[in-house]
Parts: structure tokens; C-alpha cells; sequence
């Protein structure tokens, strides 16, 4: 199974501020920059709790009728109509095993602590940041502490007219 990351960060590497708030953002993503053509590709999602608890309050369910697994050893609030969630919990590994036998090919994985377990797990394969011309100084980071360096390979950096910059790595096994 092939484990991806997608996801927009400030420069200075926050994926949302503090409380959660995701207002640094440009409105409904931007410009496009590859979401639908990434998503296009993507068999499944797992996300974390507070990730899920995030979307929900969004004002259209983003992930059509893709199945969305969320880790989580607490019950989830009720999801909406047509979406297609399931709580997991586990370690990483476990869960990609998990997913791979039911016949998911390629997950996308999001949520801070979520990236940075499954990227500590050595589960991802390809990362792609988007980075956002902003500043805002504290919040969510998108990596954590390390036990290990994790090489890079580059694959490819591309920049938009709003002044987005996407830069996409392969995770090298």
C-alpha cells in the first residue's frame, strides 16, 4: 500500500495556528495546485481525530464518498450524510496492513500527529507541501521530533501565481 501526504503550510511550517484555525489559508485552497488530480489517485484517507473534528465543521464534506478511517480510541461525532467514515486506532504499521487487506491501494494521511506517526513508522512515501506566503509565528507544527533522520528524495517544486510554492519528495525505503 502507498501512503501520501498533501497539505498546505505557513512558511514558517505550521499546518494550522494553535487553536486549530485554519484562516491563514486561502479561501476554498487557492488557485489550483494538483488537490484533484492527487485526489484522483487516492483510494481511502486516514486522518486524526482532531483533523476529522476540523472538517466537520466545514461547510461541505470534502472527501465525496471516499472512505475515511479515523484514529481514534474515543467515539466519533456523527459523520454526514453520504460520507463513509470508520474509527480506527493502532499503530501504523497495523493500520497500513489493515487498509492494504481490505484492497486500499493508495492512502492519503493527514492530520499533524497523524503525518508525523506515520512518517516516524516509516509508512509514507510521498510527501507534497504546499507552502503558503504567510508568517504566523506559532501553531500546529507539521513534523515533530525525529529518532532518526528521514532522507528526502526531491521530485519536483513548483510555484503559482498567488505565490504558492509546492514541493513534492519520495520517501526513498
Amino acid at each position: 500500500m502507498k501512503a501520501s501526504v498533501f497539505i498546505g503550510t505557513s512558511v514558517d511550517g505550521f499546518i494550522a495556528r494553535a487553536s486549530g484555525g485554519l484562516d491563514f489559508l486561502p479561501p476554498g485552497g487557492g488557485e489550483p495546485h494538483g488537490y484533484d488530480e492527487f485526489m484522483a489517485t487516492v483510494d481511502a484517507l486516514v486522518i486524526g481525530r482532531h483533523t476529522y473534528e476540523t472538517v466537520l465543521a466545514f461547510d461541505a464534506w470534502p472527501y465525496d464518498r471516499k472512505p475515511v478511517f479515523v484514529l481514534s480510541t474515543r467515539p466519533l461525532a456523527t459523520p454526514p450524510p453520504g460520507a463513509i467514515v470508520e474509527r480506527m486506532s493502532g499503530d501504523p504499521v497495523d493500520i497500513a496492513s489493515q487498509l492494504g487487506a481490505r484492497g486500499v491501494g493508495h492512502v492519503y494521511v493527514d492530520g499533524g500527529i497523524t503525518i508525523q506517526r506515520f512518517l516516524r513508522a516509516g509508512v509514507i512515501q510521498r510527501l507534497i507541501i504546499t507552502r503558503v506566503p504567510v508568517l504566523i509565528g506559532s501553531g500546529i507544527p507539521l513534523f515533530g521530533p525525529l529518532d532518526h533522520d528521514v532522507r528526502l528524495k526531491h521530485i519536483a517544486t513548483r510555484q503559482y501565481a498567488s505565490g504558492l510554492v509546492q514541493s513534492e519528495y519520495e520517501v526513498p525505503g
